[in-house]
């Protein structure tokens, strides 16, 4: 019986693309006739939407936002939301949640990261790869918190 209901689950990756996407360079060109010395500090945020409950469509969005700076000063700011549309059935709800906070940014990961890289290395920097990102480990802050904050129902 356990076979059967793995059988009934469908995880797709139907589509992948940017959603949006900013590039902002406020101090070129001075900033390269000085030592290439900066901070960068990387956010991100995860998002995620049913497209049609009926078919298991849904929407997820990693954004990733990069921000140099040297002397409090903008170097570059980069910002990417990377999205992709997953067909998921089978699967519901804590299971279903985990899968669309956990799975589907592990799979647009590589891509956003590819995207930031990109646009910094266009810009005339150099390159910035973005670590690894323990989306389970983040899930599970998430919900750790929210076990902790009274309910606001």
């Amino acid at each position: 019986m356990e076979q059967q209901l793995d059988q009934n689950i469908v995880f797709s990756v139907e589509k992948i693309y940017i959603k949006d996407a900013s590039y902002e360079a406020p101090s070129v060109p001075m900033v390269f006739t000085q030592a290439d010395t900066r901070e960068v500090s990387v956010q991100l945020g995860v998002e995620h939407s049913s497209l049609n409950a009926e078919h298991g469509l849904f929407e997820v969005a990693l954004t990733v936002t990069a921000i140099a700076k040297r002397e409090n000063k903008n170097i570059f700011l980069v910002e990417v939301k990377q999205a992709g549309i997953f067909r998921i059935t089978g699967i519901a709800g804590d299971a279903l949640q985990k899968t669309l906070e956990v799975g589907c940014p592990n799979i647009l990961l590589p891509f956003v990261r590819e995207s930031v890289n990109e646009f910094v290395i266009r810009g005339g920097f150099a390159q910035l790869l973005i670590n690894p990102i323990n989306f389970e480990v983040l899930y599970e802050q998430k919900q750790s918190a929210q076990e902790k904050s009274p309910s606001n129902n």
